[in-house]
């Protein structure tokens, strides 16, 4: 199968009249909780450092950097604004893409879409098709690309942005072949980088590197033509194998409806075991100080992205499943301010946090969790949740996701900009031109 070849044509080919509105309204959701965990991340240290770089480096006024007030290139825009919105580890996950799609899609998309002016309807109509496109091979990558030390986030986030690049501009199968190979020949990102400034410099830099790509091919810049199933190509390196049924959903199904947003400031191998803790200690009434033993059932996955047991800073403490456990049972607030260093070092959560143990389970393969908890008395009570699986409907997640822009914005912006630049967001696909709306987030004011 030529499934470089025929991600390309999908991706060039594909009419927005093909997809249905419900699909729009999902994307217009995603986008908006992505400006909401890129806006407030856009103070955090690793954001200064790289704005500092392309200061020293120079560049071209192309696209907004959020909140700064500046504008650099649009590959530094895309690299600053996309390691921005992955800083806090807020954003959105899709488990057939392995990890997190929008970090790498949007902030190449929207750099492009500001300089080159176009509508909003375009915009959406190049995510949705990037995003399936994302999608697709990342489930054929499967769990033994992610497994291996891969970073999916990455990895499959360099085809993700090249795709919704390949397709604003305009390239043809060919052009988008070659920067598919151009994307995949830069795909790289290890797990061990967790809990450091690289995490969130993944999704950035494979949103740079995707629009890198399609700018290259654009300009007759060659890669390989089959640089997904080719002999020494990105599955058999980096593993992973084509799967037909996956393939032959292009333009039938869109994934977009599982895409899963967070509510908790932390990794999403840390939310099953947070929810299924909370779930118990309510329904049962439990005190605190009868806690006796928690233990944490998990995927090999879950505990290699979030099995931290000794974490000493906020970072690290969103990459830990026993912190963000006893942290959500003793405060109950598992936003932004739970992830602070002093709240990682608390006294009290570290002295729950030793009665916590993580527990590998065979049979598990994703982010769910079967969570034991016994009492001084000697009870033991269990609550099995998957968190990717319990999606909130359309209508349930728009307004959850509402709720959480106006938590993250409203600081930043104060409440009448925030609620007005989530109208503005939620009618997108009125809007004629991209380039006032980046040049909102650059600077917000109404």
């Amino acid at each position: 199968m030529e499934l470089t070849r025929i991600i390309a044509d999908f991706i060039i080919e594909t009419k927005q009249a093909d997809i249905p509105q419900n699909v729009y309204e999902h994307a217009k959701i995603a986008f908006l909780d992505w400006v909401g965990v890129t806006m407030a991340g856009q103070n955090d240290p690793l954001v200064k450092k790289l704005i500092k770089h392309a200061d020293y480096m120079g560049s071209h006024d192309q696209a907004s950097i959020f909140g700064h007030g500046i504008k650099k290139s649009l590959t530094q825009a895309a690299l600053i604004n996309g390691a921005a919105s992955h800083a806090l580890d807020y954003d959105d996950t899709l488990f057939s893409f392995l990890g997190h799609p929008s970090v790498t899609m949007f902030p190449a998309l929207l750099a492009l879409a500001e300089y080159n002016k176009k509508s909003g309807i375009d915009f959406l109509t190049a995510y949705i098709i990037g995003f399936k496109a994302g999608a697709v091979i990342g489930e054929c990558a499967g769990m033994d690309h992610y497994m291996h030390g891969w970073h999916a986030t990455s990895t499959i986030g360099h085809f993700a942005s090249c795709a919704v690049c390949c397709r604003l501009m305009g390239l043809n199968t060919k052009q988008t072949q070659y920067a598919l190979g151009i994307a995949g020949t830069q795909a790289s990102g290890l797990k061990i980088s967790f809990g450091t400034m690289c995490k969130p410099f993944h999704a950035g830099k494979a949103s740079h590197d995707g629009l890198l790509a399609a700018m290259l091919a654009k300009d007759g810049f060659t890669g390989a033509e089959n640089i997904l199933e080719g002999p020494l190509g990105f599955f058999q390196v980096l593993k992973g194998t084509i799967k037909n049924e996956v393939v032959n959903s292009l333009g039938k199904t869109w994934e977009i409806e599982n895409l899963a947003q967070k509510y908790h400031a932390s990794c999403h191998a840390t939310h099953s075991p947070i929810e299924a803790a909370v779930h118990i200690i309510t329904q049962e009434n439990i005190a605190l100080e009868n806690i006796k033993k928690i233990r944490v059932f998990c995927s090999q996955l879950a505990i290699d992205a979030a099995g931290k047991t000794e974490p000493t800073t906020g970072l690290e403490g969103k990459f830990s499943i026993v912190y963000c456990v006893a942290n959500a049972l003793i405060s109950g607030n598992t936003g932004m301010q739970a992830f602070e260093d002093a709240k990682v070092l608390d006294p009290q959560t570290r002295k729950l946090m030793k009665k916590i143990s993580i527990l590998h389970d065979e049979n598990m393969s994703g982010v769910e969790t079967r969570l034991e908890l016994e009492t001084m008395q000697g009870e033991t009570h269990t609550h099995f949740t998957d968190i990717l699986k319990e999606i909130p409907v359309l209508e349930v997640k728009r307004e959850k996701i509402k709720v959480k822009f106006c938590d993250l914005c409203t600081p930043v912006l104060g409440k009448a900009a925030t609620d007005k630049l989530a109208e503005t967001i939620l009618s997108l696909e009125k809007s004629g031109n991209m380039k006032l709306i980046a040049e909102i987030l650059q600077k917000p004011e109404f």
